[in-house]
Formats: C-alpha cells, sequence, structure tokens
C-alpha cells in the first residue's frame, strides 16, 4: 500500500469511527430526552406513590442515558485527537497496524470495521489487544488470544 492509500485508508477508518460515536451520541440524546419528557408528562394519579415512583423510574433512566452520552463524548474526544496525516514507526493512537493474521487500527473500541471489503479491528489503547501493540514496531512479534503474531506494517 502507498502513502496516499495509507492516508486514504487512515481517513476513511477515523471517518467511521466518527459515524460510529455519531451514532451513540445521537441514541443517547434521544433517550435522555425521551425519560425526560416521559418523567414531565407523568400525570398525578390518585396513588401518590406509584406517580413518584414512575418519576423516580424515569430519572434513573435519565441519569443511564446521560452517562451513555458522556461516554460517547469522551471517544469523540479521543477520535478528535487523532491525526490521520501522522505516520508512525512505533504504534500510538492513531496507528493502522498489520499483523500476520489481522488488521488493527488503534482508535477506540468500535469493533470490526469493514473498509472496501477489508476487515479492520477498531480497538481503544487500553483495551487488552491494544495494549499489548502500544510501543511496539515493525517485526515485533507478540502474543494475542495465545497466539503468536508479528507486526508486518504500521502507519
Amino acid at each position: 500500500m502507498t502513502e496516499p492509500d495509507e492516508s486514504i485508508l487512515k481517513h476513511k477508518l477515523l471517518d467511521a469511527c466518527r459515524e460510529f460515536v455519531e451514532k451513540r451520541i445521537v441514541t443517547a440524546t434521544t433517550a435522555m430526552n425521551d425519560a425526560q419528557r416521559s418523567a414531565n408528562e407523568e400525570g398525578k394519579s390518585s396513588a401518590g406513590d406509584k406517580y413518584e415512583t414512575g418519576r423516580a423510574m424515569m430519572q434513573i433512566e435519565r441519569d443511564k442515558a446521560a452517562n451513555q452520552l458522556d461516554e460517547a463524548l469522551k471517544l469523540k474526544r479521543t477520535i478528535d485527537q487523532i491525526r490521520p496525516e501522522m505516520q508512525h514507526e512505533r504504534i500510538l493512537p492513531g496507528s493502522v497496524v498489520f499483523t500476520d493474521f489481522f488488521k488493527v487500527f488503534i482508535a477506540i473500541g468500535a469493533g470490526k470495521i469493514n473498509i472496501e471489503g477489508e476487515d479492520f479491528l477498531v480497538v481503544g489503547a487500553q483495551s487488552p489487544l491494544g495494549k499489548e501493540l502500544m510501543g511496539r514496531g515493525v517485526n515485533d512479534q507478540f502474543q494475542f488470544n495465545n497466539k503468536p503474531n508479528r507486526i508486518i506494517k504500521i502507519f
């Protein structure tokens, strides 16, 4: 893969991560707003305890969605710090890594992403695989899932 292709691939991976995070932000915001609206609309019934229980449950749901939104915003900040134009000799956040058995993008925990027919594991630097790879260079060997691997390429 040549440098322009590498740059394009890294931008596509970053765009896929942004889309992943944006969906999480929208989902969490919608859930938070829905829970708040439900709590506000909860009418006072003749059974006061039932009303209070309903409002408390809606508040719990709203808080849970707010926590999910906070986590998604942290992921967005992580993505925003990645500079796709940077080339890496050692694995850092933003590195694309080719090994004997898989391809990895060190960014956020987004799972498997397919770019133009190629599968990439998108992992955070603090994930088990991310920790195993961080700081390594080309030809370094490592164990993952009890299988030996070798780093073939980093960009």
